[in-house]
């Protein structure tokens, strides 16, 4: 008797998304950030690193700038610049 096991499985390609911001929007961005300075905020057990969500405890600023549709915040003393619809940290700006 001879016996068959058919595995099935998918592979599944992750994908980092990449945001890109372009110049101009960096320069816009980035005399925001220096002009609405903000208190930091310690949150503990989260790495402050491009890729990581922050939890909904951590209010974000809109950047209310032409162009911008991302928000900033500082945390554990680094400004990150955050997509709101993911939370995800998308830039470092220190």
């Amino acid at each position: 008797m001879t016996a068959a096991v058919i595995v099935l499985g998918s592979s599944s390609i992750l994908h980092a998304q990449t945001v890109v911001i372009s110049p101009e929007q960096e320069v816009v961005i980035q005399k925001y950030v220096t002009e609405h300075t903000l208190t930091s905020v310690d949150v503990p057990n989260v790495d402050v690193v491009v890729g990581t969500a922050l939890p909904e405890t951590v209010e974000l600023h809109r950047i209310d700038a032409p162009d911008v549709t991302y928000s900033y915040v500082v945390v554990n003393g680094k400004t990150a610049i955050v997509d709101p619809g993911t939370r995800k940290i998308i830039r470092i700006m220190n």
